[in-house]
């Protein structure tokens, strides 16, 4: 009777190995975390019941109010953004939580077996409860995939802005796809930092991968020219169609003094030429 009285804090505690054992068996029914043995989901399981423990011993109620209870959602929210970065899905997080209905569920049965009213508060209060976490469980997890999802695309604008040195104070961006706000800094950033690096003082843009030059377009590219002037180098625009020369026409952009070249080849040269350097065909060998 005295486990009646107590309440959870009491079933948590005379059933602590019963509702372990039932909650990672549930898990693992469940396919669990990806990548993940049933010994650390056991161990998992194991220190968040010792953390869910302490929490209703303090305080149980539907508020979830007290630093025991901080606790519990920060166990919850490093758990559920790791799982997101290791790729496991939305379901297999919220499992974690919700599965451990059934075994307490199981345990309140057994205590309450002969007092259905107290069975029912015990068993909503319990379901509430879970319920709460599981709410912490998945915003939780997608933070943690937005996250994932942020470095994925700051990767993808690094990888598809690369800066490469042609020759002697001769870098080249190719760029390839929509070029918008966010990709022109990059670019930028990317652009200074190698003409820095490589002392350059002659840049070139590649445009030829770019599928359409609109107004918006062209101005983030005087924007890089501009940026890449005032680091002391010249920039030279290549990869000029002639649709997208048109284009540039038909929407009255000017383009200023920018030197401008239909190909990489053809910027290249007079690239060489601002550095006062010529590329001759090596002399035939006799035969």
């Amino acid at each position: 009777m005295a486990q009646k009285d107590a309440g959870m804090a009491a079933i948590l505690k005379g059933n602590e190995t019963a509702i372990l054992r039932e909650w990672v068996k549930q898990q693992l029914a469940h396919g669990g975390a990806r990548g993940q043995g049933e010994a650390e989901t056991e161990t998992q399981s194991r220190e968040f019941l010792n953390t869910f423990s302490s929490a209703v011993q303090h305080s149980y109620d539907e508020n979830l109010a007290g630093e025991r209870w901080d606790d519990v959602r920060s166990a919850l929210g490093a758990l559920s953004k790791e799982r997101a970065i290791a790729g496991s899905s939305p379901s297999q997080t919220a499992t974690f939580v919700f599965s451990l209905k059934k075994p307490l569920f199981d345990a309140l049965r057994r205590t309450y077996s002969d007092d259905a009213r107290r069975l029912n508060e015990e068993t909503w209060l319990a379901s509430s409860v879970i319920d709460k976490l599981g709410l912490v469980t998945m915003e939780a997890y997608q933070k943690g995939r937005e996250q994932v999802i942020s470095r994925q695309q700051q990767e993808l604008l690094d990888l598809s802005t690369p800066v490469i040195k042609l020759w002697d104070g001769i870098v080249a961006v190719p760029l390839i796809g929509t070029l918008d706000s966010e990709r022109t800094q990059v670019v930028m950033e990317s652009l200074l930092e190698a003409i820095v690096e490589n002392e350059a003082t002659v840049a070139i843009i590649d445009i030829t991968g770019v599928p359409t030059v609109d107004t918006l377009v062209a101005q983030h590219l005087l924007k890089a020219v501009a940026a890449a002037r005032l680091m002391g180098a010249d920039c030279i625009i290549s990869g000029i169609r002639p649709q997208i020369a048109q284009t540039i026409v038909h929407l009255g952009v000017d383009l200023g003094d920018v030197i401008t070249k239909a190909t990489l080849a053809d910027a290249l040269r007079v690239a060489l030429a601002r550095r006062e350097l010529t590329v001759t065909a090596a002399p035939r060998r006799a035969a």
